[in-house]
């Protein structure tokens, strides 16, 4: 005979099915969430975090340009460091053309931020109060530990670089790194971030409507 007992725990036992089938839906909607975001903006973190090391460093070349006179164009040291990146990358197995475009962008992002910066102390009449910048020393070989960093980063996001939506994940990337860092940066930041890593994408084909 089927009791109300029987009933009451057979009952007692779907609810626990329905209840334990519900949390792995959740559970496994979320962890597909995080892998999916991982899969896109989240593998672009690095990418982005190294280049806003690297546009910082702006600002020291900048004084010491400042200091000596010197142009803002070297063309020169570009080109040194061009080669190096690609020397890197195919020693990795990223293609020339790719390293060349990427780092072509990072350097005309610092240039831009210092032309501004240096526009503005004139405007101003003198710039920061600082230490002597020992940019052969010093600064360069930050850079170049930067750069090798950056190489490895590419090497990292090589798949993902040549997805369809590459170009929305990285200004997103850019998006969610600058409104982390509101209290740090500047809108030239923001600039610099966006033109820095303006070639990070393999298709160069624009992406805004996909």
């Amino acid at each position: 005979m089927y009791t109300s007992h029987q009933h009451n725990a057979a009952s007692c036992t779907r609810q626990k099915v329905r209840f334990n089938v519900a949390v792995a839906i959740v559970v496994g909607t979320m962890a597909w969430g995080a892998a999916s975001g991982q899969s896109g903006v989240g593998q672009f973190d690095p990418l982005v975090r190294t280049s806003a090391r690297r546009l910082a460093i702006a600002e020291q070349v900048a004084l010491s340009k400042w200091d000596s006179g010197a142009a803002v164009e070297d063309a020169t040291r570009e080109a040194q460091v061009i080669q190096g990146a690609v020397t890197a990358g195919e020693a990795r197995g990223i293609d020339a053309a790719s390293v060349t475009k990427f780092f072509r962008a990072q350097i005309e992002a610092n240039k831009v931020v210092q032309y501004s910066l240096l526009a503005e102390w004139r405007r101003q009449g003198s710039a920061p109060s600082h230490a002597p910048i020992n940019l052969a020393g010093v600064i360069r070989p930050e850079l170049d530990q930067l750069q090798a960093e950056l190489v490895a980063e590419l090497v990292d996001t090589k798949e993902i670089r040549s997805g369809a939506r590459c170009r929305i994940e990285v200004a997103t990337a850019v998006g969610k790194y600058v409104a982390a860092h509101l209290n740090e940066r500047s809108t030239l930041t923001e600039i610099g971030l966006d033109r820095a890593l303006s070639e990070s994408c393999a298709d160069s084909v624009s992406q805004t409507s996909k």
